[in-house]
């Protein structure tokens, strides 16, 4: 492949691969301890984890998180595999940046997932920094379209673009040109770090510009700063590496988010293992919890191993639920008289 954006893609699949340290396994939500409940007064086969996002009923808050997409074999294998599963398990998804697909015609086809998930949310992703660098709304409904999206991520990730070699950087008057986009926009606009966290100030803007969906992706899962790190071939500069935990852990954005809940509906994405994290999540006020890097291995292999790894995530947090003598989501959902201890 000669175009740099799609080369890019791969590079990002291949350090992930090669380098088990851009995990940076953070652990931070370890350092909540729940109640445990001896009689928890409920059947543990009548638990519910089932919740409602965007009109559409998930048989449990979980989202796979953006990965990847573009022109190659490997790409359109993993979102297939990804989409199928989604649809298996009634999950929601939303696919990498589509920002390929403007200079890869063909890279549209990794991105056309609805025949392969025609009931889940899916949801579309452009960096919101490329509304500053000529990327429009006929762009970005190119976008939405492809996928038939019931949501468009605009992905905030200042620190990657920082360290990339050929990032962008000009972050200026952003929310300006997020709120004329959302003004135009019949979809919601979800605004999404990749790792590094959304802090107050960022929610603030985002709701002046009319958002109401935010992933606050926080630090302590895959390290984006760690992986271009590795594309700086011909720097000898460590600013990648410097940078690599830098922000604000999952757990930690969630509670700062908390005063806009009566406004917001958030989604907790970064560090996310398994399913008493998710729990955890759901209790500090998340809607959804992303979960990416566990599920890129099993997209290389097969949609089976996906739906298992799925599986085995909604065990978990089915597990947790009862434990916690919580029937529903919404007894979970912002039930912080079941946090006894944070570290």
């Amino acid at each position: 492949m000669s175009d740099q954006t799609n080369e890019r893609k791969i590079e990002h699949i291949r350090v992930i691969e090669q380098d088990p340290e851009t995990d940076r396994q953070g652990a931070y939500f370890d350092r909540i301890r729940l109640t445990h409940r001896a009689l928890p007064e409920v059947s543990l086969a009548e638990i519910d984890p089932s919740v409602e996002f965007l009109g559409k009923r998930l048989s449990f808050p979980l989202l796979i998180s953006s990965m990847t997409g573009g022109d190659h074999e490997l790409v359109r294998h993993i979102n297939k595999n990804l989409a199928l599963a989604a649809e298996a398990c009634q999950v929601a998804m939303g696919v990498g940046s589509q920002r390929v697909m403007f200079s890869s015609e063909a890279a549209k086809e990794s991105f056309s997932l609805r025949p392969f998930a025609p009931t889940v949310p899916l949801f579309a992703n452009i960096g919101a920094v490329q509304l500053n660098c000529g990327v429009g709304y006929e762009d970005v409904m190119r976008a939405v379209d492809v996928l038939q999206a019931d949501a468009l991520y605009l992905h905030l990730n200042p620190l990657q673009e920082a360290v990339q070699p050929e990032g962008d950087t000009n972050f200026a008057g952003l929310s300006a040109a997020i709120q004329a986009l959302q003004q135009r926009l019949t979809l919601p606009i979800i605004l999404k770090e990749v790792g590094s966290g959304l802090s107050p100030a960022d929610i603030r803007l985002g709701l002046g510009a009319g958002v109401r969906y935010f992933d606050v992706a926080g630090s302590g899962g895959t390290s984006w700063s760690r992986i271009e790190h590795h594309r700086r071939q011909f720097d000898a500069t460590d600013l990648g590496l410097k940078f690599q935990d830098w922000g604000l852990p999952t757990p930690l954005a969630l509670k700062l988010a908390e005063p806009f809940l009566d406004q917001a509906t958030l989604i907790a994405s970064g560090g996310i293992r398994d399913g008493i994290d998710m729990a955890k999540s759901v209790i500090l006020g998340a809607s959804l919890c992303g979960v990416a890097a566990p599920l890129l291995q099993p997209a290389m292999e097969s949609a089976d191993a996906v739906i298992a790894a799925i599986e085995k995530l909604r065990r978990e947090f089915v597990t947790a639920m009862f434990l916690l003598g919580t029937s529903d989501f919404s007894a979970l959902y912002r039930n912080k008289a079941l946090i006894v201890e944070e570290r």
